[in-house]
């Protein structure tokens, strides 16, 4: 039993080299992903996934070659190869070959099983550092393979012993590298509503907020998040993750406050229950 990919009706382990040279998501970085896991062995929200991959796919105007039905059988033979009690899944389609680098023809579509990512205990317990970055995507509600910026800054980040960049351009604030932001001002939650991808915890976070908070999506800028109550980002992997720190600047009393912390538990609890 191993981690293994789907790509072009087979199943390879995942180190087999699969892609030829011109492929257009190397030679022009056309390309999308998307990422999810399995909670209890089932793939969390597939369909809200499969959805958002397919609407990235369409405006890009590259076509996924299988339908939703087909990717979830294909996510349960992934699973059953891998042996693990819950796997990540990638979904990756690129541009396919182009003998004149510029052309699509036939896009190439890879489905990857992968380890879960190493949880961050500490950080979920007692907050995270992050670093102010002016930038906004070009495509924020698409999840291209483009983390050109991320990657750029990954030594600063490490010397900085910071966790990640939070985008903000023209004084609003938009996304992490990876993952969304929230930031809680009395009763209110708010997150921003432009720029930034449209995260399926997010939306989680913001069921389970409703009716114990004023959710509001809208523009948040930079000094009004630096001002806030709490501050937390929100992904697959992160769950809530608290935010206790941006550069230089504390948020609030600089440890993770009383509606992160609940919201955080809600969030992980619909994480325990699910596919029972």
């Amino acid at each position: 039993m191993s981690y293994h990919c789907y790509f072009e009706n087979e199943f390879h382990p995942l180190d087999t080299p699969l892609l030829k040279t011109n492929d257009l998501g190397l030679l022009r970085g056309f390309g999308l992903f998307d990422y999810l896991r399995t909670y209890n062995g089932v793939p969390f929200r597939f369909a809200e996934y499969w959805s958002r991959f397919s609407g990235s796919a369409a405006s890009l105007g590259i076509e996924v070659p299988l339908d939703k039905e087909a990717v979830y059988e294909l996510l349960g033979e992934l699973y059953r190869l891998s042996g693990e009690a819950d796997v990540a899944f990638r979904l990756l389609l690129t541009g396919g070959y182009a003998e004149d680098g510029l052309t699509v023809t036939q896009p190439n579509f890879i489905i990857r099983s992968e380890p879960l990512p190493k949880d961050n205990p500490a950080g979920r317990k007692t907050g995270i550092k992050v670093i102010p970055y002016e930038y906004v995507r070009d495509l924020p509600y698409v999840k291209t393979t483009g983390y050109v910026h991320m990657m750029k800054m990954s030594a600063e980040l490490r010397n900085q012993m910071a966790s990640d960049l939070l985008f903000h351009k023209d004084g609003l604030v938009s996304e992490l590298t990876r993952s969304n932001i929230f930031i809680v001002r009395g009763d209110s939650l708010i997150t921003p509503g432009k720029d930034a991808l449209r995260g399926i915890t997010r939306k989680l976070v913001m069921e389970k907020a409703a009716g114990k908070l004023e959710v509001q999506e809208r523009d948040v800028s930079l000094d009004e998040l630096l001002s806030a109550d709490e501050v937390f980002t929100t992904s697959s992997t992160k769950g809530v993750m608290p935010i206790v720190q941006v550069g230089d600047k504390l948020i609030g009393s600089g440890a993770p406050g009383r509606a992160t912390v609940a919201l955080q538990l809600l969030v992980d609890g619909e994480f325990a229950r699910y596919g029972k």
